[in-house]
């Protein structure tokens, strides 16, 4: 999954990037409002974690603009103010969710993927679609009624991103953009290899290859 983060923070934002980047997450960092508004035009993003306190253009004048726009990009905020109207101004604005500082990085990503399953209308503790249950602390998947099953963090990345899109046909380069950030060259045909893979550990014909199309998981 794809994260937009923005915060302007020298420490906090690499800081942040890196713990997202270790939980599977490919992340861009915007460290102002104007490139922050712009960025979350592009449709290549999952989620968006959005401080307020930005430079160049507040992060709740970024949000206001994003839905003015009819903009669904899910937004969890990030910010220093306590104070409960300034929750109700973040939500009124269009927030999510919301996340005061200081905050423990495991809150903020169980925010982020109980935020992502409710987005994907996915009831439930954790991400389980068609008998797999993915279990995003160990990085593993369990099949109904099996054992555990052990993902390396690409083949963690594609199926997460699979079962949070059943059913939905998705292209090479849709699922490139979804898995790495801007920061990594990668050729799309890289796919093909991690998907062949997968398939052996959850079965050849949970993964449909559509020919000049792309790839869909079916529930």
């Amino acid at each position: 999954m794809r994260v937009l983060l923005v915060e302007d923070d020298p420490a906090l934002g690499p800081d942040l990037k890196s713990e997202l980047a270790r939980s599977g997450y490919a992340v861009d960092l915007v460290d102002n409002g104007v490139d922050a508004e712009a960025a979350g035009y592009e449709d290549i993003y999952d989620i968006a974690v959005l401080d307020l306190g930005l430079p160049g253009r507040p992060g709740l004048e970024v949000l206001h603009n994003w839905r003015k726009r009819k903009n669904t990009l899910p937004v969890l905020i990030l910010t220093a103010r306590s104070a409960w109207q300034e929750r109700v101004d973040g939500f009124e604005a269009g927030a999510d969710d919301y996340l005061c500082k200081p905050f423990h990085t495991e809150e903020l990503l169980l925010r982020m993927s109980a935020l992502l399953r409710r987005v994907h209308q996915q009831a439930g503790a954790a991400l389980e679609v068609a008998g797999l249950l993915l279990d995003e602390k160990t990085q593993s998947v369990v099949p109904e009624g099996q054992a555990p099953v052990s993902l390396t963090g690409t083949e963690y990345r594609l199926l997460r991103y699979f079962m949070h899109n059943p059913a939905r046909v998705l292209s090479k380069l849709q699922l490139v953009e979804h898995l790495y950030d801007d920061a990594v060259e990668n050729d799309s045909n890289v796919i093909e290899a991690y998907i062949k893979m997968l398939r052996k550990k959850i079965g050849h014909d949970r993964i449909e290859t559509r020919r000049g199309q792309g790839y869909v998981f079916r529930p």
